[in-house]
Parts: C-alpha cells; sequence; structure tokens
C-alpha cells in the first residue's frame, strides 16, 4: 500500500473517431508479447473516457487516497504504486499516428466532471499529463494549461 500521489492523465493514441473498448485496452495491455500485447499483469487505466462521454471502470478501486496492490494500474513506469491512470479514446490524428487533442466535446465535458471531483475528494493529490512523467507525447495536450483554464490551480 502506497499514498495516492498522481492522477495521471493518458490518451489511447488511436485516431480520432475510432472507438476502444475495455477488451481492446485488455488485450493490448495483457496479451503476451508473442501475440501483440505488452504481457502486462493489469491494465494501465482505472477509468476510460469513451467518445461519447461515457467513463468506463476497468479496474476496481476503492475510492480513497491509498493504492492498495489490487488497484495498481500499469500506465506509468515507476510512478504505478503511487499513482491512478485515467485514459481518453483518442490523442492521434484521424489518418497518422501524430499526436493531437482530440477529445471530443463530449469527452472535454466528462474528463472536466472527472478531474474536478477528483480534486475535490483528493486535493493534494498532484494532475499530471503522462508526458509530465516519461518522455511522451500522450495525452497530446498541456494538461497543466488545461487545469488552469478549468480553474484548477495545484
Amino acid at each position: 500500500m502506497a499514498k495516492l500521489f498522481y492522477l495521471v492523465i493518458h490518451c489511447t493514441a488511436t485516431p480520432a473517431g475510432r472507438e476502444v473498448s475495455a477488451d481492446d485496452i485488455r488485450r493490448w495491455h495483457t496479451s503476451p508479447l508473442h501475440k501483440g500485447g505488452r504481457g502486462w499483469s493489469q491494465v494501465g487505466y482505472t477509468d476510460m473516457i469513451h467518445l461519447d462521454g461515457t467513463v468506463e471502470r476497468l479496474v476496481a478501486n476503492n475510492e480513497d487516497d491509498v493504492v492498495d496492490p489490487w488497484e495498481v494500474t500499469n500506465g506509468a513506469k515507476g510512478h504505478n504504486s503511487t499513482a491512478r491512470h485515467i485514459v481518453y479514446v483518442g490523442g492521434c490524428e484521424a489518418h497518422s499516428q501524430k499526436p493531437e487533442d482530440t477529445r471530443t466535446p463530449r469527452q472535454l465535458r466528462a474528463l472536466e466532471a472527472y478531474v474536478k471531483d477528483f480534486h475535490q475528494r483528493f486535493p493534494d493529490v498532484r494532475i499530471v499529463g503522462h508526458n509530465e512523467l516519461a518522455a511522451k507525447a500522450c495525452p497530446s495536450f498541456d494538461v497543466q494549461k488545461w487545469l488552469k483554464q478549468i480553474g484548477i490551480n495545484q
């Protein structure tokens, strides 16, 4: 068990407008390497925001500020035991793998509501983009700038 230190925002790094299912995420993350997966024991995200703004729970958690062993997801190497991870579907241009902020209006509203609720419950937890913890483009937008736009100053 470890104190919750981060909420990490991710994108699925999939083309704009292409939906992704929980089964897709599970297959990508937990299938063996020789079958095209990453071979992880758990998916990388606790929750996923679909194109229509629906938030889907991928890994159960007890909604407190401690990361129990059964709550650990594999979202950011070196930070998983102290983080909760959320992902929005998208993050790449429609016809390429070039990073792009593809959040739909419904995803924007859902992510804002999720993050504001999370911040209200856990004001000491730092909200970051995956790119702030690793050399990646994910989540394809500037999380710190966006947080200020929605009124969260950390």
